[in-house]
């Protein structure tokens, strides 16, 4: 399977961050006109949005609409696109809140730049409470500016774009809830993957894409994106599960240092499996998973455990049916040979990536 984006993921991101840079250009211009300090925020959100990414949800929308007979030209699909990633920021801004992350991407977060910002500018309050405060305030931009590109798809693109959005809370909160609870569950491991990243990845973005250019052929086309789009949206999430806590610090870029899942002890599926097959000892050395003020040495023998229960391995040959399956699905499908084509790269390349 390939590790390598495909060449024509590059084009469409291109494609996308050029709107996005014009759309958040026009709103910084329009709110510093008012007042020279609104700038920053939107300012702000425009310098996450341009830190990296690969742009999967815009790419899987694109999919899912040309797949369904669209023109790849379509405003109203590059406008989806443009939406797709600023919830998608709108989440990474909350998330590193609720998680306490101190960089995202490779550079400090936002809510610890504006923790500065109070520092440096010697402001009145707590400075915690202003940089985290801001951070909202900002995902909640993106949020509501999400909104505003999606202004004019039809009632069941629009039914689905609310859908995907209050999937995407609950899913947030339920692993939220599962790291306070310590949840080490298989089937809820499971749950909270699909719904926090899993669906909205991969299924919802399809979803907006075939709706918009097909909503006559929704009955099928949801049906076949859904048996495409779940199973590798689940594939996707154990990747990152994977890389969160053994990839290579350098190479990772899935948005948070290395070790950060563990320090946070996420409900993850491979945590999960690692605890049902660990012996006694072992689950001794998996209860430092999310304690306070966890040690590089104790996240070492951690990641030991994970490997000497074969959860790894029997993640990763659950990576690779699920691609397997999803695969089998798209093929099967409708949608023209050329999406087919491509879904198959990308599913291959989400499954296997290295950051």
């Amino acid at each position: 399977m390939s590790v390598i984006p495909p060449i024509w993921l590059k084009s469409v991101a291109q494609r996308v961050e050029s709107r996005l840079s014009e759309f958040l250009q026009h709103e910084q211009d329009r709110w510093s006109a008012l007042d020279s300090d609104l700038g920053a925020p939107i300012g702000e959100l425009t310098r996450l949005v341009n830190a990296g990414g690969k742009r999967l949800r815009p790419a899987f929308c694109h999919l899912g609409f040309i797949g369904a007979g669209g023109d790849e030209t379509s405003t109203e699909l590059l406008n989806a696109q443009a939406a797709l990633e600023l919830l998608h920021a709108s989440a990474l801004l909350h998330d590193d809140i609720i998680d306490g992350s101190t960089t995202r991407r490779g550079e400090p977060t936002a809510h610890t730049r504006y923790l500065a910002k109070h520092a440096d500018n010697k402001w009145a309050g707590e400075g915690r409470r202003f940089g985290e405060g801001a951070a909202i305030l900002i995902g909640d931009l993106a949020f509501v500016y999400a909104d505003q590109l999606m202004t004019g798809v039809n009632a069941l693109t629009l039914k689905i774009w609310n859908e995907m959005r209050i999937e995407l809370n609950i899913g947030q909160y339920l692993d939220l809830l599962g790291s306070a609870q310590r949840e080490r569950n298989l089937t809820k491991a499971e749950r909270v993957s699909r719904y926090k990243s899993g669906k909205y990845t991969i299924e919802r973005p399809l979803h907006l894409g075939a709706t918009m250019a097909a909503p006559d052929r929704a009955d099928v086309l949801l049906e076949e994106l859904s048996a495409f789009g779940l199973p590798l949206g689940d594939a996707f999430q154990m990747r990152d599960d994977v890389l969160g806590v053994f990839g290579d610090e350098v190479t990772n870029n899935t948005g948070k240092p290395i070790g950060d899942d563990i320090r946070e002890g996420k409900p993850t599926p491979l945590l999960a499996m690692a605890y049902e097959r660990a012996s006694t000892s072992q689950r001794q050395v998996l209860e430092d998973v999310g304690a306070p003020q966890i040690s590089s040495e104790d996240i070492g023998k951690i990641q030991e455990v994970i490997i000497e229960t074969g959860a790894l391995s029997e993640l990763e040959t659950k990576i690779t049916g699920l691609v397997s399956e999803s695969i089998v699905a798209i093929t099967n499908s409708s949608l023209s040979k050329q999406a087919i084509k491509q879904l198959v790269e990308l599913a291959e390349f989400v499954a296997q990536r290295r950051n």
